[in-house]
């Protein structure tokens, strides 16, 4: 079959979000510092936003190659569980933060990495379930009407899909609305005790607010269109319509490394002693808080 650009396009994007989330994976796994539960979180983001760049590239060699249904099935499957686990765990390192800031003084115990696997487990597993719907059995494969603007899944499979994505996004921005108080109340009540604001506080909380701002805003900006096309979509449109919106939801798990991993100073450090074999001491990092944004 002829080439479809989209597909290509699609392609490039899974080739380029696999390298860059297996050189986070590989950092993670190389360096035993990295073993806290923050690490843990974006070790759980890069690892679902690699396997969601490795069934990109699986769907595209599998179209244009090996021509099956049952393989189809596979591949969308994948795909499904790999992204909502990514989404899950962006959920995951929001609670994380949010934890962080408001049980500080509790943040270091065994009950919170209790949570942050359980967290975990359960986002994994979840993903795991709306991935294999598509193979048990939920799909169009024998019923076209029923079918969506993702082909073999069924509008009522991408509905639930988008449903969930909406309702973790609604959370995701209660939780960050709610980080930006504290942050706020943090920097107020240090002004009381210093008696006035400084710059120096000002600029903290400015760049704090405008981080998290930044993440949502990038998060929402990726899945939002494709979730809404996919609830509103008709499976009768031109099929450029789902590659327009589906192209930049998997440039959200392109951006994720750079904003939850290679920014933090301590996986900078390990990823110059994985390339270079030695550190050196001259050079300053100070090793973030989870509760740094």
């Amino acid at each position: 079959a002829a080439l479809n650009p989209w597909d290509v396009m699609l392609c490039v994007s899974g080739t380029a979000i696999a390298c860059e989330n297996a050189l986070v994976v590989a950092i993670i796994c190389y360096s035993p510092a990295l073993r806290t539960p923050m690490f843990v979180l974006v070790g759980s983001l890069a690892t679902a936003d690699l396997l969601a760049g490795i069934g990109l590239i699986l769907n595209f060699v599998f179209q244009y190659v090996i021509r099956s249904e049952t393989v189809s099935l596979l591949t969308v499957g994948f795909l499904v569980a790999s992204f909502a686990a990514s989404v899950s765990s962006l959920l995951a390192i929001t609670v994380d933060r949010y934890l962080s800031l408001y049980n500080a003084l509790t943040y270091y115990s065994e009950r919170t990495v209790l949570c942050i696997h359980t967290m975990l487990a359960g986002a994994w597993g979840v993903s795991l379930c709306l991935g294999l719907l598509p193979v048990l059995g939920w799909n169009c494969l024998h019923d076209r009407t029923s079918c969506s603007v993702v082909r073999p899944l069924t509008k009522s499979n991408v509905t639930l899909l988008s449903a969930s994505f909406f309702l973790i996004f609604l959370i995701m921005l209660h939780l960050y609305i709610e980080i930006c108080k504290i942050v706020c109340r943090h920097a107020h009540q240090i002004a009381l005790q210093q008696h006035f604001l400084t710059a120096s506080h000002y600029v903290t909380t400015k760049k704090g607010v405008s981080t998290l701002a930044i993440i949502l805003g990038t998060f929402g900006a990726s899945w939002l269109p494709f979730a809404i096309y996919c609830v509103v979509g008709d499976p009768d449109y031109p099929s450029v319509y789902t590659y327009a919106t589906l192209l930049p939801a998997t440039y959200n798990s392109m951006i994720n490394p750079i904003i939850y991993a290679y920014r933090n100073q301590e996986i900078q450090r390990s990823m110059w002693v994985l390339f270079c074999g030695c550190f050196q001491a001259k050079v300053s990092f100070r090793s973030r808080s989870p509760s740094d944004v």
